[in-house]
Order: C-alpha cells, then sequence, then structure tokens
C-alpha cells in the first residue's frame, strides 16, 4: 500500500471557480506584451552628451536619420542605423529651431503616462483581486488539512528499511516465539485447517534500547508484508475525539493493506503506555481523551477478523502502567520479554554492528563483551560508532581492540578531559585514592579483577578505578558483596592513612556503599540481627510513572536496627581496608608514584610493579 499522498492543489479549478483571476492573468500579459514592444531590436541606444550632439546637429546633419523628442529627452538613428539618445534641458528652443531647420525627420511625441496613470487606478483593485485568489487558495489547502485532521500519520517501512532476523542477535528467546507469527502470516491455512488461531496482539516488554522495534520491523521483514509502524503519542491530541479517530483510521489502513497484499499486515505502535494507561481509578486524576482514545483501541482490537492477518505489535518498558483490559487474551495475547542481553549476545550484537566497520585481526569482539555487562544494543551500537571516530581522529586503516576498550570507557564513565588543570596537591589525593581501590581490587579475591586505573579526570570523576567482571553475574554471595563494599571504602581509607585526614573524592563511593549494604539487609536478607527478611515494599504508585516511594511496612524500633546494621557492615568493611592497607603500605605508595608518573596504568602493569602473584591474596 503506498503512503497516504498530501492532497495537490488544483490551480485550474481555482481559476474556474474565480473568474478574476483570469482577469488578473489578462492584464500580466499586457503589460509583458507592452515591456517586450519596448526592447530595441537593432540594439541598445547609446548615450551620448549635449554638447557632442549640439556639434553634430550644427556642423555634420547628415549624419543624423531622425530624432524623436519624448519630453526632456532625444531618440535618434545614425545614418549607419546606430541609436543614441541625449537628455536636453526642459525648455531649449534654440536647440529645437536648429533641429527643425537641419533634420528631415523630427517627431516630438507626448509623455507615456497611460501605464502609470492605469497602474495608480487599477493598483488597489489589482492587489483586491491578488490577495482574493490567494485567500481561495489557502481556503481549499486548510479545508483539506481539516478533513485529514484525524487521520493518523503512520511511517510505512519501505524497501530500504526492511530488516531481517540476520540484523538482530541476541535475543534468541524472542525470535522463537515471534517465528511463529512469521509463519502464520506466510502460510495462515496451515494453523487455520487445524483450528488455530494467530495472536492477536504481541507485546513486547524491556528495557530501553534493547532492540524491541528492530525485532517488530524484522518480522515484518521475514514475513515480507505492510508494517505500519507509529508512535503511542501521535494519538493524543488536544481535541476531542482526535485520537480515537487515528486509532480507526490506522485499523482501516491495515486492514487495506493487508487484503492488498494477501498475507496481511503488522501495526507497529511504540511506547503504547502513553495511550494505554490504566483508566481513572479514584486516584491521580482522570484524562477522559485518553481513556476515549483507549476505549476505541480496546474496540478495534475485539473487532479483529483472524481471516485478514492483521496483527498488533506494540512496545513499552512499563508494562504495569498498562490497562488489565489490554492486556487480557485475544487483545495481547502474548508477552515476550526482551532482556539485556547476556555476554554471547553482546557478542552477537557487536558483530552485527562492526559489519561496516574495518577492524584489525587482533580484535577480540568477545573481550569487548566480557567487559560490557549491561549494555543494551543500543549501547553496543554507540560504542561501535565512537571507536570508529577515535580511530578516524587518530588516522588509523583500521579500528583496534584499545579503541573499542577506550569506548567503552568513554561510554561508561564519559570523555577524558586531559585538557583539565589539577594542582600538585588534588593529583596526589586522586593518585592515593585510585590507588587504594586498585590495590584493594588485587587483594580480595572476590572482587572483579583490574582492568584499568587512571588518575585522569573522566566525566564527573576526578579519576577512576576499572574492574569489570569476567563473566555475566545473576548471584552475588555474602562474602562478596562485603569484599565489593571494602573496595570501593579503599579510596576513602587510603586517604585517611596516608594524609592523617578525608575528603571530598569519596562522596560517590560513600553512597554507592551505603546503598549496597541497605539493600544486603532490607532485600537480601543478610542481617543476622533481623534474619532472613524483605523490608519495604518497593510498588509504585499507578500514575507516578516510577517506583519513587517505598511502602514501610515495618516498626520504628525496626528502622533503627536497620541503620546500625547497615553502620555495622559499613564500619567492619571500613576497617578492613585500613587493616589491609596498612599492612601493604609500601606496595600503596609504589602505585601511588607510578600513577603520578603514567597517569595511566593497566592490571597487568599494576601487577607488574607491585609484583603480586596468586599467593599475595587476602
Amino acid at each position: 500500500m503506498e503512503p497516504q499522498k498530501k492532497p495537490k492543489l488544483n490551480k485550474t479549478n481555482i481559476l474556474k471557480r474565480f473568474p478574476f483571476g483570469w482577469l488578473l492573468v489578462f492584464f500580466l500579459l499586457i503589460m509583458l506584451m507592452n515591456s517586450f514592444n519596448n526592447i530595441p531590436v537593432t540594439g541598445i541606444p547609446k548615450e551620448i552628451s549635449y554638447s557632442q550632439f549640439y556639434q553634430t546637429l550644427k556642423n555634420n546633419p547628415e549624419s543624423i536619420k531622425k530624432v524623436t523628442k519624448i519630453e526632456t529627452v532625444l531618440q535618434g538613428d545614425f545614418s549607419n542605423n546606430s541609436k543614441f539618445f541625449v537628455n536636453i534641458p526642459e525648455n531649449d528652443p534654440e536647440m529645437l529651431g536648429l533641429m527643425r531647420q537641419n533634420l528631415k525627420s523630427f517627431e516630438i511625441k507626448p509623455a507615456r503616462t497611460f501605464w502609470i496613470t492605469l497602474l495608480f487606478n487599477l493598483g488597489p483593485i489589482l492587489l483586491l483581486i491578488f490577495f482574493w485568489w490567494m485567500m481561495a487558495a489557502r481556503g481549499e489547502q486548510l479545508g483539506s488539512r481539516i478533513m485529514s485532521f484525524g487521520k493518523v500519520k503512520s511511517k510505512i517501512q519501505s524497501n530500504n528499511e526492511k530488516a531481517t532476523f540476520d540484523d538482530v542477535a541476541g535475543v534468541d528467546e524472542a525470535k522463537e516465539e515471534l517465528k511463529e507469527v512469521i509463519e502464520f502470516l506466510k502460510d495462515p491455512k496451515k494453523f487455520q485447517k487445524l483450528g488455530g488461531k494467530i495472536p492477536k496482539g504481541v507485546l513486547l516488554v524491556g528495557p530501553p534500547g534493547c532492540g524491541k522495534t528492530l525485532i517488530a520491523r524484522a518480522v515484518a521483514g521475514e514475513a515480507n508484508v505492510p508494517f505500519f509502524s507509529i508512535s503511542g503519542s501521535n494519538f493524543v491530541e488536544m481535541f476531542v475525539g482526535v485520537g480515537a479517530s487515528r486509532v480507526r483510521d490506522l485499523f482501516d489502513q491495515g486492514r487495506k493493506a493487508g487484503i492488498v497484499s494477501g498475507k496481511g499486515a503488522i501495526i507497529f505502535i511504540d511506547e503504547i503506555d502513553a495511550v494505554g494507561r490504566l483508566r481513572f481509578s479514584g486516584i491521580g486524576g482522570g484524562n477522559d481523551e485518553r481513556e476515549q482514545t483507549l476505549n476505541q483501541l480496546l474496540v478495534e482490537m475485539d473487532g479483529f477478523d483472524g481471516q485478514q492477518g492483521l496483527i498488533l505489535i506494540a512496545a513499552t518498558n512499563r508494562p504495569d502502567t498498562l490497562d488489565p483490559a489490554l492486556l487480557r487474551p485475544g487483545r495481547f495475547d502474548r508477552t515476550i520479554i526482551i532482556n539485556l542481553p547476556d555476554i554471547k549476545g553482546r557478542e552477537e550484537i557487536l558483530k552485527v554492528h562492526t559489519r561496516k566497520i574495518k577492524l584489525a585481526e587482533s580484535v577480540d569482539l568477545k573481550s569487548v563483551a566480557s567487559q560490557t555487562p549491561g549494555f543494551s544494543g543500543a549501547d553496543l551500537a554507540n560504542l561501535c560508532n565512537e571507536a570508529a571516530l577515535m580511530a578516524a581522529r587518530n588516522n588509523k586503516e583500521a579500528v583496534e581492540e584499545i579503541d573499542l576498550d577506550k569506548s567503552v570507557e568513554r561510554v561508561l564513565m564519559g570523555p577524558e578531559k586531559k585538557s583539565h588543570i589539577m594542582s600538585k596537591k588534588e593529583k596526589q589525593i586522586t593518585s592515593l585514592h585510585e590507588s587504594g581501590h586498585a590495590l584493594l581490587s588485587l587483594l580480595l579475591p572476590e572482587v572483579n579483577p583490574l582492568k584499568k586505573v587512571s588518575i585522569i579526570p573522566r566525566g564527573l570523576a576526578g579519576g577512576y578505578t576499572f574492574t569489570p567482571p569476567l563473566e555475566d553475574r545473576h548471584y552475588w554471595t555474602k562474602k562478596e558483596l562485603l569484599a565489593e563494599i571494602t573496595m570501593i571504602l579503599g579510596g576513602r581509607a587510603s586517604e585517611e592513612l596516608n594524609l592523617g585526614e578525608v575528603t571530598t573524592g569519596a562522596q560517590n563511593d560513600l553512597e554507592v556503599a551505603t546503598g549496597m549494604a541497605r539493600r544486603m539487609v532490607t532485600q537480601f536478607g543478610m542481617s543476622e540481627r533481623l534474619g532472613h527478611l524483605t523490608l519495604g515494599r518497593r510498588e509504585g504508585l499507578v500514575f507516578l510513572g516510577r517506583d519513587i516511594m517505598e511502602e514501610k511496612n515495618y516498626s520504628d524500633h525496626t528502622a533503627h536496627i536497620i541503620d546500625e546494621e547497615v553502620k555495622q557492615i559499613i564500619d567492619d568493611a571500613y576497617n578492613k581496608a585500613i587493616e589491609i592497607l596498612r599492612n601493604n603500605q609500601d606496595k600503596l605508595k609504589l602505585l601511588s608514584n607510578s600513577l603520578l608518573e603514567k597517569e595511566v596504568l593497566s592490571g597487568e602493569e599494576v601487577k607488574k610493579i607491585l609484583g603480586i602473584e596468586k599467593s599475595d591474596l587476602v
């Protein structure tokens, strides 16, 4: 089905309905012909001076063929057919007498004031006619816009934009779920002969950037059916009834396209929570127009004819805010969860995004994937693009692994601030702080291995210690969490040991450590005093959009115990960090001095400088 075209203005119809337009055209043609008549055929006349013409007229009048006087300008032809003109005074009887006496052909014509007079007389009328004509044209355009106001402006996927499952990686389970939809669109009789019905609606749920839209496009590309894409916000308007009208128009377009293709069609609504939120239930206030649009969407989905092969695919990252009537079987029959990719999925996504990027042979995408836990497909696409830009800035022939490693740090923590000027004292504090983190990450076996440590400011951080996991983690032991908190507090502990005081540089470390300790107590049941309990109910209110409130389902006495347990965990971890660093004070100072000198050290370089082996672990 071809995309909906904007109505074109039919100028012929306007002229027929508006006869004054012909009158305007007639006047313009007359003026144009008159201007053509005034253009000389034999050349452009040459201006000569008054004295030159006077001498020629007096001494050699035979060289002048004819002269015509119009007001204070004389126009004429020489005997060689060249044209001239000369300006004369307004009252010059001597010149007129001389021309009458010496010239055979001499004429006097009145001033051409006809067109000027006509313009002054008819000018307001012509302007009125022109304004009337413009209003008629704009009125037809405005009328067509008003009539199409309730029409939906959906985007139809072209052949150049088609995607397939080869372009989708890291979501194998979702692809398997959707292959059945593709098979139905290709061969619906296979299911219908056994009485089976294809799901009318498929809801894709997942965090932003995980590829929900790409998957929907790939389904349409694999099935080779028309694909209508629209955002849920396109249905929301300030005018009553417009949203419902656009819903009806969208489904009408989908049905017609499905009939034309003979295979069906796919309608994709992105961010459906913009129009499908829970209807007014007594809190938060209602929205009649949005609810009317949702009601029309529910009616249209109920009115699906399975024979037409029209399938609705929608995407959201907030399924908890959707109306239950929208999620019931018969509307959205299936809900497919698209999680963030694991290490294998990230490696496959990196392969997809590096197809058009020239990579060096030494690049190990699996190593890059291991450094990017929690990255979505969009994050990985950005990472690959940053690496390509970085290699181009450095005039490299291909993207190397070091470019990908640097782009990982850039995406996670922001660009390096090499131009940022730090005083010698601040640089020393930063090196001591990061050395505490780095040394503990090597001495504590439960902590992720050290990848890199730097004292160059990056993003909002004055320095950073990078310790990515070797593999994806789904479970953490209590011992591992305590070790992680100890490593996080290593920067503050190093400052106290070497400077005798603490600085504000550990603000983020304290925030992260405190949050982790509180979750251990309230969510993970890792407190000996409180036992195996989950404290605090984290259920967001319906219309807030995010879980920004926590319901307190415990007493004030229990809250006091929670605070004491959190403080106990932090204090124990901090004391352990102080003890380990004090016992390795020489290594701490050696690492700090090396950082001051080189600013950036890899994990292997740190191990080599400190001479740390596995036997040295605490």
